[in-house]
């Protein structure tokens, strides 16, 4: 499929002035902080939603108290009003939305179904603004999934939204490279950079031809032989694997330490590893024993060079980032040459 490629823009919310306000309605459904910088987009732009769904407040925190999601606080601030479905199986939950009578229902990692009747609903279809080169890395953690993998570039695609999984066909695709020091949340907010004024572009086309002055733009289709799935990530993500090369964990770390930390568990003591890289080593010790520690980094073994951690935190004293050498200092014993930090599957 050929790539509609861009440069990524600076930090700022391009301006869509080509189309009336009124030309394009659209309805936006999303939820984390990648959606937000989605919405804040249209806002800005002449195509402001009628309508935000988002997924239900969820229990945060200590207490577990109730907490709305990265859109829900954004609409709420910018008087827009919002709907939190459970699921959109049931008429009820899409009353609204169908009496708008929408051009355009946009998402971005809205975390639910959309039925084929909601598919239906606006004039043009639904658009997702997805986050990777489809039909790479189709699912739930593109971001994080292209980062594991070593890939060199992720980027953004505006599909045209089927049944499937991801697996509609593409109006614009850009791409941005995955460079050693990014992590999860500096990719998540070129990506959404990337794909506002990709966005937007596409919707002009529409704004078009809604007013007859073109027909509306078409699609191309995805080729499912290079398909991959970016399944969603879980607890079993973290568990720290030494039996991997030292390149492979060093990625794991930087693509989770956002959200979900590598971590080690030995005995009563959680090592979350917030930043590592590899190195090598010429050690013929068992994968998970320290070989090296300095203020530098507390070096591990892995099955193929060893893993420098550089930044952690632990379940002891106040539980914040440290470094090494804050790490040494205080936990010297933990983190002694010769320690095995945890057996191969990362659990002893």
């Amino acid at each position: 499929m050929a790539k509609k490629t861009i440069e990524v823009p600076a930090a700022s919310v391009p301006q869509s002035t080509r189309c009336n306000a009124d030309s394009l309605t659209t309805a936006f459904a999303g939820s984390p902080a990648f959606a937000a910088a989605i919405l804040r987009c249209l806002v800005a732009s002449a195509y402001r939603p009628q309508l935000v769904l988002t997924q239900p407040d969820r229990p945060k925190g200590r207490g577990r108290k109730l907490a709305p999601n990265a859109v829900k606080m954004l609409a709420d601030d910018l008087g827009l009003p919002v709907e939190q479905p459970i699921s959109l199986k049931k008429p009820d939950a899409t009353a609204t939305l169908e009496s708008l009578e929408i051009d355009v229902l946009i998402v971005a990692a809205y975390g639910l179904i959309l039925p084929p009747a909601v598919l239906q609903i606006p004039r043009y279809g639904c658009l997702n603004v997805h986050a990777s080169l489809l039909p790479r890395w189709r699912g739930a953690a593109p971001i994080e999934r292209a980062m594991m993998a070593g890939d060199e570039l992720t980027g953004i695609a505006i599909m045209q939204m089927e049944r499937g999984l991801d697996t509609g066909p593409v109006f614009a695709i850009g791409d941005t490279p995955i460079n050693d020091t990014d992590s999860a949340q500096s990719i998540e907010a070129r990506l959404a950079d990337l794909g506002c004024t990709l966005l937007l572009g596409v919707l002009d086309e529409f704004a078009q031809a809604k007013l007859g002055k073109t027909t509306p733009p078409k699609p191309v289709a995805q080729d499912a032989s290079f398909a991959t799935y970016a399944a969603k990530l879980t607890n079993l993500d973290r568990d720290v694997d030494w039996t991997l090369d030292a390149r492979q964990l060093a990625r794991r770390v930087r693509a989770l330490a956002d959200r979900i930390p590598v971590t080690v568990q030995r005995d009563n003591l959680r090592v979350q590893i917030l930043a590592a890289g590899a190195v090598s080593t010429s050690t013929g010790n068992l994968p998970g024993t320290i070989v090296h520690a300095d203020n530098n980094g507390i070096v591990v073994q892995c099955a193929r060079g060893g893993l420098q951690i550089k930044t952690l935190r632990l379940n002891r004293g106040k539980g914040k980032p440290m470094d090494a050498a804050q790490a040494l200092n205080g936990y010297a014993d933990e983190f002694a040459v010769g320690v095995i930090l945890s057996k191969a599957n990362g659990i002893i």
